[in-house]
């Protein structure tokens, strides 16, 4: 497997992701980019881009902040991910220049495209599907999923899964069905799976160092919504 960091740009902003792919082999494989929790990239993402690598895609994790910054005080983040998101162009945007160096990169087949997301991640992931991103799927685990710019009809092209948890206090049950209501009228493809007795940050093995009531790690939760995903890029994408 080949791992490497790799920059490019937001207009004045300098971006550090990571990329990572099996260079066993030469042709052309699906993209999917991977976008990382409120803290930053990390451990997590960057690790959840080499098992994509091992099933045969051509993964980059993207940086939301710049600099490859990673943070680890949770008011920080909070801090840093709502400055983000305070402007929707700006934080579409930011998603939208890691899909295109993703697209750029010489094993991607730049016409099988997907993106996934953790936290704020999830959220960059979703917004890139309301925003008409050339994708064929789009994975949101433990994601907000609020929107100031919903979907409209006709307008999302990916496939849409939520990996959610049923008990997570940072999206509550209402905002789940404002989503299925929203992705419904857009007459997109989407399905959700709640997973019960879970929290927020259920994919992150970390989640629990935070000290946080509602933010947990769940390993059988993670099992299966990771399951789930690669049974949905086999279904938007076949074989890798």
């Amino acid at each position: 497997m080949k791992t490497q960091s790799i920059e490019y740009e937001d207009g004045n902003v300098t971006l550090r992701g990571f990329v990572a792919f099996d260079d066993a082999t030469s042709h052309q494989r699906p993209g999917v980019l991977v976008m990382p929790e409120a803290f930053g990239l990390g451990t997590h993402a960057t690790q959840r881009a080499e098992r994509l690598a091992s099933l045969g895609y051509v993964a980059l994790a993207g940086d939301p902040y710049g600099n490859g910054l990673e943070v680890t005080d949770l008011q920080e983040a909070i801090k840093r991910a709502s400055a983000l998101r305070e402007d929707p162009a700006t934080f579409r945007q930011r998603a939208r220049v890691a899909l295109d160096t993703l697209a750029s990169l010489p094993q991607v087949d730049a016409s099988r495209l997907a993106a996934i997301g953790y936290c704020l991640g999830g959220t960059f992931a979703l917004e890139l599907a309301r925003d008409g991103a050339p994708l064929q799927g789009v994975v949101a685990f433990h994601g907000g999923l609020e929107t100031p710019r919903p979907a409209v009809a006709g307008q999302v092209k990916a496939k849409i899964l939520v990996c959610t948890g049923a008990d997570d206090p940072f999206v509550p049950v209402a905002q789940v069905n404002a989503l299925a209501e929203e992705m419904t009228k857009a007459q997109a493809d989407w399905q959700i799976i709640s997973y019960g007795g879970t929290v927020h940050s259920f994919t992150n093995p970390d989640a629990d160092r935070v000290g946080v009531p509602g933010i947990a790690y769940n390993r059988l939760a993670d099992e299966r919504s990771w399951k789930a995903m690669a049974t949905f890029f086999e279904e938007i994408f076949g074989r890798a």
